[in-house]
């Protein structure tokens, strides 16, 4: 199998190039001119330069592929130009889709986020038919991923062989930026956590995660998502589990939302507005956090063979990984 894959240059991208390769693939990679490639090193692939939202740059080169494997997102809490995340997120995503059923890519995973799911305010798991709606969406990170769903789903209904999967929160080591969830670790290393909110989140293991995209392509129907989860924990919960890893101390005060939101505030206008850098805490994120994004993964364990495994192992690979490379 010759498979195309987005972002592997990436966090989740690269963990699912990784699993590809182990499992036998052939791979030919998009990275754009300015990719960091530490990530890829060492994997046995063909890169393609292009950029997601010039199809031109790259299109031709999905010719002969098998699989495709759309994993390249903007992920950001915070931009200072929104309309750049709509640019690589639904318009990358719908040039590229486009692209595959004109080459004759035969089948397609898009990997969207656990985010465009309708979390419940009493804090019980959502799944994938839980009521929700762009209204929803908190911050053009959540919008754009909803809306780029979207536009899979409606490939599928016109056709197109595209599975999709929604992954929680990946953790484990190549975070390479690192991601939103990455920092948690990062800043808890560095003894940035004095206190906490009462949010929660879904973890799991990238690896896992990875092989899940390879499963969904092999097991998944047309059109249907699928949500790649693993353990629902409280923020304070996650927290305890990486000072029972690392023997740092855990946060015990716990801050209301309010002055969680009034920090953000000012951290935002400063950082980001006056400093143009990017704010360790954002409004959005404060207002994600006043529900749990705890969901449940029972689809796909039923119809791809998911399984949720502890998230201990990654969390421990992820403070290792972060650890020696310096970012803590």
């Amino acid at each position: 199998m010759l498979a195309f894959v987005t972002g592997a240059t990436g966090f989740l991208g690269s963990h699912v190039a990784r699993v590809l390769s182990e499992s036998g693939a052939d791979l030919r990679l998009l990275v754009r001119p300015t990719s960091d490639l530490r990530n890829i090193q060492g994997l046995r692939s063909d890169l393609v330069v292009g950029d997601l939202r010039e199809p031109e740059t790259f299109a031709k080169a999905l010719v002969g592929c098998d699989a495709l494997f759309h994993v390249a997102a903007d992920y950001r809490i915070w931009v200072r130009d929104p309309n750049e995340m709509y640019r690589s997120n639904v318009d990358g995503t719908r040039f590229l889709l486009s692209a595959a059923q004109k080459y004759g890519v035969r089948r397609l995973v898009y990997t969207s986020s656990v985010a465009t799911m309708g979390f419940k305010a009493d804090g019980s798991p959502a799944d994938e038919d839980s009521p929700v709606s762009l209204n929803d969406m908190i911050g053009p990170y959540k919008r754009s991923k909803f809306l780029a769903e979207q536009v899979a789903i409606d490939a599928a209904k016109s056709g197109v062989d595209v599975v999709i999967v929604n992954p929680t929160t990946p953790v484990g080591e190549q975070d390479i930026k690192p991601t939103p969830t990455g920092r948690i670790v990062v800043d808890f290393l560095k003894k940035k956590f004095p206190a906490y909110v009462d949010t929660g989140l879904n973890l799991v293991d990238a690896t896992e995660c990875a092989r899940g995209h390879v499963a969904a392509l092999e097991n998944g129907k047309r059109g249907e998502r699928y949500i790649l989860g693993g353990e629902n924990l409280t923020l304070k919960q996650i927290l305890d589990r990486l000072a029972s890893i690392t023997g740092l101390p855990s946060p015990t005060v716990k801050v209301p939302h309010f002055v969680a939101l009034g920090a953000a505030v000012v951290d935002e206008l400063w950082t980001g507005r006056i400093r143009g850098k990017e704010p360790r805490a954002t409004v959005d994120a404060v207002r994600m956090g006043r529900k749990k994004m705890f969901v449940t993964s029972a689809k796909a364990e039923r119809e791809i063979g998911w399984k949720i495994l502890p998230v201990e192992a990654a969390l421990r690979r992820a403070t290792d990984w972060f650890r020696a490379n310096g970012y803590a």
